[in-house]
């Protein structure tokens, strides 16, 4: 016999527990009373299950079970381990009985986790969709952890590689580039967690453009010719004069894109630390990590990497070690690849540019060995410092500018620059990366000629350094 559980009101006020059966000629002590002594039956019968509404509500379900030919103790209404869908279960009885417990509804499908990290997408589609967004109006970028250093044109070179670098210094020069609410300058550093506004702009639409796996192999394996120095962090390439290091107006093929070649499984592909002109030749360090790269780039910022640059030069300096100091800005503000001009002091777009610089060997008076130590790094600085002392580099379209003067037989017009040696604190163990490049094959020829012994010591070597 089932025990009804206590309720509230008694049988006699009307409570939600009254026994809904006729009292037996009106006597209060006839029915089935909660509480009643056991045994005692009510008019006669076999005395009722005592049933509560819970035991109530269940006899209902189990007997529409039972006429569904389903087996009814089965399933519970209220039960959290056995609860029927909300379809599935029967119908309530009604009745004035106490009001059920509400069933325990089955719980919520738990929402999508979010993608692992295997499914986040990678870099090549993130760029991907900044380039999207950045042609359709106005957005705003974060910058990740990773990205913590960079220097905001370097930051949206990443971010939207079909955007030229001279587009790129074009949007911030006019301040329509917002860093956190305030304009930026192109060689201003990102801290994560900034927020980069970025203006809508008008793009051809990039193509998704097949990758060509002859083609990729053809560059893979040009690049590994170029590598003097690689581990898992960096490696410094021997890159070829007439190369350029990053894209722009009618340049096609370039360092930069070349690397897409050497792109991991993962979207990440090598990155760039510093740059050199198209036609400088000689030692380019390339990151294969955004740590390494942030490293590097800090090492350049502080002036921790030691750079030899090699040139042959108009006629002879009289003084055959110096310093070489000044001010230099563009004398077209506007266009990225202009000559650079001497400047004051507090002229607009001056930096300071200071180079140290020592003769090695001359040629009758006429040609100089000139090795040169920057101890800044701005743009054609070398070139416009030696143009400067009167001596300006053979084959500079741009700066070489001395009155009749012929071109020795046998040399070619070629710039006769090399970026000659690199010595850089290594990203992940800050040990000295020592690293030499050879003279490319004008240079060799030249050299030659004119009699140069490349392995003759070197006295820019014991310049300062600061």
């Amino acid at each position: 016999m089932t025990t009804k559980p206590p309720h509230r009101g008694g049988p006699g006020k009307g409570g939600r527990g009254a026994s809904r059966g006729p009292k037996p000629g009106g006597s209060k002590s006839g029915g089935s009373k909660p509480g009643g002594r056991p045994g005692k039956p009510g008019f006669g019968r076999p005395e009722r299950a005592r049933t509560g509404p819970r035991s109530s509500a269940l006899d209902a379900a189990q007997r529409a079970a039972r006429q569904r030919g389903e087996e009814g103790g089965a399933r519970a209404p209220w039960s959290p381990t056995g609860a029927p869908a909300a379809e599935d279960r029967p119908p309530r009885a009604r009745t004035a009985t106490a009001t059920p417990r509400p069933p325990v509804r089955p719980k919520a499908p738990a929402r999508s986790a979010p993608p692992s990290e295997a499914e986040q997408p990678t870099r090549r589609e993130q760029r991907a969709a900044a380039s999207a967004t950045l042609a359709s109006g106005v957005q705003t970028l974060t910058v990740a952890e990773d990205e913590a250093g960079m220097r905001i044109d370097r930051f949206l070179t990443a971010r939207f590689p079909q955007l030229p670098f001279t587009r790129v210094q074009s949007i911030v020069r006019k301040g329509e580039l917002r860093v956190d609410g305030k304009r930026a300058k192109p060689n201003d550093r990102l801290e994560p967690g900034m927020s980069v506004r970025v203006p809508p702009l008008k793009l051809d639409a990039e193509g998704e453009r097949p990758r060509n796996p002859v083609r990729d192999r053809g560059d893979a394996e040009f690049l590994r010719s170029l590598v003097l120095y690689e581990d898992a962090d960096m490696m410094v390439l021997n890159k070829p004069f007439g190369l350029a290091v990053q894209g722009g107006s009618g340049t096609v093929r370039h360092v930069d894109g070349l690397l897409e070649a050497l792109t991991g499984p993962d979207g990440q592909k090598p990155r760039l630390v510093h740059r050199l002109d198209k036609d400088t030749a000689g030692c380019l360090i390339v990151a294969k990590t955004r740590l390494a790269a942030a490293t590097l780039a800090k090492s350049f910022r502080s002036r921790a990497a030691r750079k030899i640059y090699w040139a042959l030069t108009a006629g002879v300096p009289k003084v055959r070690q110096g310093r070489v100091s000044t001010y230099l800005a563009k004398e077209e503000p506007t266009d990225a690849d202009a000559r650079m001009r001497v400047a004051k002091h507090g002229d607009e777009g001056a930096s300071h540019a200071l180079t140290y610089y020592a003769m090695v060997d001359q040629a009758a008076q006429k040609l100089s060995w000139l090795s040169f130590k920057p101890v800044t790094g701005r743009t054609h600085q070398l070139r416009a410092h030696a143009a400067h002392i009167g001596h300006p580099i053979v084959g500079d379209p741009k700066y070489f500018d001395v009155e009749n003067w012929t071109l020795p037989g046998g040399i070619q017009n070629r710039l006769h620059l090399l970026a000659r040696r690199i010595v850089i604190p290594h990203p992940r163990t800050g040990q000295p990366v020592d690293v030499s490049a050879p003279l490319p094959a004008h240079m060799a020829q030249s050299w030659n000629l004119l009699g140069f012994d490349a392995a003759r010591y070197d006295p820019i070597v014991d310049a300062p350094e600061t």
